[in-house]
């Protein structure tokens, strides 16, 4: 335990450490939520496509998703809208989705250049290793805007969206100030990338940073596992089924299953309300307590797996295991047909391409993506994919040869030229894009799987929009054996939407998580020869001191309840001090000694805002409350002597 001691913190000059005590549990309210909102609105803010739902708290049992969209592709129903965003040539908002896409295709070459348009920016908060406040992203045209104005744009737009529609529906204008906001994030994005999400909607105007709890922060796969209790027998698709489903055998059920279910939401699909019943569904109903589940959650960008666990009598879930996963999501296709392209024409014409003629690059992702949708594992007839003419044009001129010659000359298998202008794909060239990404996937299980903590799992929860494909269904099937029950809900890709609705409806249903990393802070302890190394000795006042000691708040993978705390206690150096700011540390090992092993980085500031609680003691206690229990993680103070609140803040983002 650290010592009450007079010498600074060397890692935090300024700092005491006091008396750090362990976690304490805060007792549990088991009273239903009382709620200051109106209505709750989900924002599903994904890699390749974006949309959101509401209910209103007074009738938590009706989801509304989202009104349809202006445009959209041709068969596509009233689903979410693509994630891409138009700015102008002066760089303000221009519009957002399939209006963002249809303008900037239809764009004159030349001045498509000027305007700025992306996509599939989200990734950017998950791969981007220093995140701040100032990170940029890349437009089409490689300009280079700031990542918060695009995602606050893009943020405000759905808010705008959703005031409109919940204004229409109520008969008069519809204050934000009734609206709880839910944004979903990935489960294996880190605090940064959370807080980032927090500091757009803040620039949004979704709520001030005075309000902060009007916003709150829903992990993709946990929204996915709370609606999943909800299923009914007619609402998924059960691919471990070895009887016949639906009148067709365990083999055809990887593809049938699927088409029956997307028949099922099309036709469904004129009613937006989806209406959760207060029972639990049938299939959680076979689940008793103790009884363990995996959500695999398979978006555009990530993967997120996550293990729950059913808690009785109230079903509320528990994390077993810290949310795993990486950057396989769909996406990861496109950038195999990307190499692809770039094998076949040269990464030098793709590049100059991309700049140049970026409204058709977009074109040919679009012809490209309904192809990839039409893959599956038996397929037999080739995939034709358009290629529009500016690229047939603008190669010829690049090159000096025809698109046709460059096919030949590659050496490609399974792609060939066909007269009618088309990249003619042989099914197996394009289960090859897709083998990368769902060979990561599939790893991914496949170590979890072997994990202590996963074993008897029940079921496995397929989600997000990824899920639909056949190929990947397969492979999951293939790898379990059998081991658990492959369930996947018909409406796949908005069981995220729908569970972060319910999840804003009751933040409490999950009651214990895990731990992504090991947080602390350094601090000074007394020195013991044999336990501490020497070059670490600090002498002060004739006191031997051991210096950068890595203070534990919390645990990887520690099991944290809902409400629980870490307190430390600290000190000013100087009685007129205003701020006391502390340095965070984290790594990804469960068990650290000092804060220069290897492996522990500085993550964050703890800054605790002393000003106007002066007092007459001879020495400041400032006592710091943080929970971890959360999706996000928060901190609290208080001045010990005068029992004021001391205005307490943790910072992941550097400002």
């Amino acid at each position: 335990m650290a010592t009450p001691s007079p010498a600074k913190s060397m890692g935090d000059p300024g700092i005491t450490p006091l008396s750090p005590t362990h976690i304490l549990k805060v007792s549990e309210e088991n009273e239903p939520t009382r709620h200051p909102y109106v209505v709750v609105v989900a924002i599903d803010f994904g890699t390749t496509s974006s949309g959101y739902a509401y209910a209103f708290t007074n009738e938590p049992e009706f989801i509304y998703t989202m009104r349809r969209w202006e445009g959209g592709d041709p068969g596509v129903y009233n689903q979410k809208t693509p994630t891409t965003i138009l700015l102008t040539p002066d760089r303000k908002f221009h519009s957002f989705g399939y209006a963002a896409r249809d303008f900037y295709h239809d764009l004159d070459p030349t001045e498509s250049k000027q305007w700025l348009y992306l996509e599939k920016f989200k990734m950017k908060l998950h791969t981007t290793a220093n995140l701040s406040i100032g990170t940029d992203l890349d437009a089409a045209n490689g300009k280079k805007v700031k990542a918060l104005d695009i995602f606050a744009y893009a943020l405000a737009f759905f808010k705008e969206q959703a005031l409109k529609e919940l204004s229409d529906q109520t008969g008069s204008d519809f204050d934000n100030a009734d609206v709880r906001w839910v944004i979903t994030v990935p489960a294996i994005w880190k605090m940064p990338a959370k807080q980032f999400m927090r500091e757009a909607s803040y620039k949004a105007g979704l709520a001030s940073r005075e309000n902060p709890d009007q916003i709150i922060i829903a992990l993709e796969p946990e929204a996915a596992s709370i609606y999943c209790r909800k299923l009914r027998l007619h609402q998924m698709v059960d691919l471990g089924n070895q009887t016949a489903l639906n009148g067709y055998s365990p083999a055809e059920n990887v593809g049938m299953g699927m088409t029956q279910a997307k028949e099922h939401v099309r036709r469904n699909r004129q009613s937006r309300t989806f209406v959760v019943e207060n029972v639990i569904g049938e299939l959680w109903s076979e689940l008793t307590e103790g009884d363990r589940y995996v959500v695999v959650d398979c978006g555009g960008g990530t993967v997120d797996l996550t293990v729950h666990q059913i808690c009785m009598p109230e079903g509320h879930l528990k994390e077993l295991y810290k949310a795993s996963g990486g950057p396989y999501g769909s996406i990861g296709i496109d950038y195999e047909f990307e190499k692809l392209l770039c094998k076949i024409f040269g990464q030098d014409f793709i590049d100059q391409f991309k700049i140049k003629r970026p409204a058709a690059w977009v074109d040919l992702m679009i012809a490209f993506e309904s192809r990839k949708r039409a893959a599956t594992p038996d397929r037999s007839n080739p995939l034709n994919i358009n290629l529009p003419f500016s690229f047939i044009d603008y190669y010829k001129k690049f090159r000096g040869h025809s698109v046709e010659h460059a096919l030949r000359k590659s050496n490609v298998e399974f792609v060939k030229w066909s007269s009618q202008g088309m990249l003619r794909m042989n099914p197996d060239a394009m289960n090859a894009l897709f083998k990368p990404t769902i060979d990561h996937i599939i790893q991914h299980l496949t170590e979890l799987f072997d994990r202590p903590e996963v074993t008897d799992i029940k079921f496995l929860f397929l989600v997000g929009g990824f899920a639909e494909s056949p190929l990947l269904q397969q492979a999951v099937q293939k790898m379990l054996q059998g081991r658990s029950r492959i369930i996947i809900p018909n409406d796949v890709g908005l069981t995220i939407l729908k569970g972060a609705v319910l999840f804003g409806l009751d933040p409490s249903v999950i009651k214990v998580r895990r731990s992504p990393l090991t947080y602390g802070v350094g601090v000074l302890n007394r020195f013991v020869e044999g336990k501490h190394p020497p070059e670490k000795m600090l002498v002060k006042e004739g006191t031997h001191w051991c210096t950068d000691v890595f203070d534990t708040f919390i645990s990887a993978d520690q099991s944290v309840a809902l409400g629980e705390t870490v307190k430390r206690s600290y000190t000013p150096a100087k009685p007129s001090q205003q701020v006391i700011v502390i340095h965070v540390y984290c790594s990804e090992k469960e068990s650290v000694s000092f804060i220069t092993d290897p492996g522990v980085r500085k993550c964050g500031t703890l800054k605790l805002d002393v000003s106007g609680t002066e007092s007459t003691a001879a020495r400041r206690e400032i006592q710091t409350l943080m929970q971890f229990g959360d999706t996000e993680i928060r901190a609290m103070a208080l001045d010990v002597a005068t029992s004021r609140s001391v205005k307490a803040s943790i910072d992941f983002l550097n400002q």
